[in-house]
């Protein structure tokens, strides 16, 4: 990015007259997209150039043969055997378990995943806001932040709850009334006008990250298996949130490690 600005107090206050700061970074090209949207259109191109979208299936099994990797997937209680030259791991939550299953349970060449659930509130009220607005990052995420819906509705979050279990079938993805209070605390950091009672629970999110509690952050993780008249396997580790953000820039590099 390279149209980042610096910002005076004084700056952002006339940017942001309800937030205070003592200076700030200004992206004028950071925006927001419809992501259910753009599912839906990378979904029609795929389609349209011979694709297809099987959900509702998971991959139970797999093997690397000579030159294929054969996969089985279970699909409403039934199991189906595919046979593919070419395997993109892309699972997100589940691309540890994913990548145990294709290696038939016995390797485990891959990044162990941690879980850490993002939590939101919207705020009851009228935005004060015209831009996103994003606080020192804290462990393990990027500080609870503000943000604008479609329709303008400012949002908070999310912040840090590192879950225990390992399990992505487990997740509980309900919001804490309870956790409100520490988002009073986070937000009026930055708009100490933040009125009592204006916060409710939204929604969540789970990201799956390289790096725990207290650890240094870690980037995605990308590996490519590729032996001479082999199947090609490529599998992306810790694609948390800015991996939506930069998906397309993600399947660019991709298809360059499969060219």
């Amino acid at each position: 990015m390279s149209d980042l600005e610096r910002l005076t107090a004084q700056a952002v206050h006339e940017l942001e007259p309800a937030v205070r700061a003592a200076a700030g970074l200004w992206s004028p090209s950071t925006g927001i997209i419809d992501s259910h949207g753009l599912m839906l259109a990378l979904r029609g191109d795929l389609e349209q150039a011979g694709g297809s979208v099987a959900v509702l299936s998971r991959l139970t099994a797999g093997a690397r043969e000579r030159d294929a990797m054969r996969l089985v997937c279970e699909i409403a209680g039934e199991k189906t055997h595919i046979r593919a030259r070419t395997v993109v791991n892309a699972a997100g939550l589940h691309a540890g378990s994913v990548a145990y299953a294709l290696t038939g349970g016995t390797v485990r060449e891959f990044p162990p995943t941690r879980y850490a659930k993002g939590n939101y509130f919207i705020y009851n009220g009228k935005s004060p806001f015209a831009h996103l607005l994003y606080p020192l990052p804290e462990d393990g995420g990027l500080g609870i932040h503000a943000t604008l819906d479609l329709a303008g509705r400012a949002r908070f979050g999310p912040d840090v709850e590192w879950l225990a279990s390992r399990d992505p079938d487990a997740i509980d993805y309900d919001v804490d009334p309870a956790r409100a209070a520490a988002f009073y605390r986070a937000v009026r950091t930055y708009w100490p006008d933040l009125p009592d009672a204006t916060l409710s629970p939204a929604y969540a999110g789970v990201r799956p990250k390289l790096c725990g509690p207290g650890e240094p952050a870690a980037d995605f993780a990308i590996q490519s298996t590729h032996d001479p008249g082999g199947p090609r396997l490529v599998q992306l580790f810790g694609i948390e949130s800015p991996g939506l953000t930069a998906s397309l820039a993600i399947a660019e590099h991709v298809r360059g490690l499969l060219a």
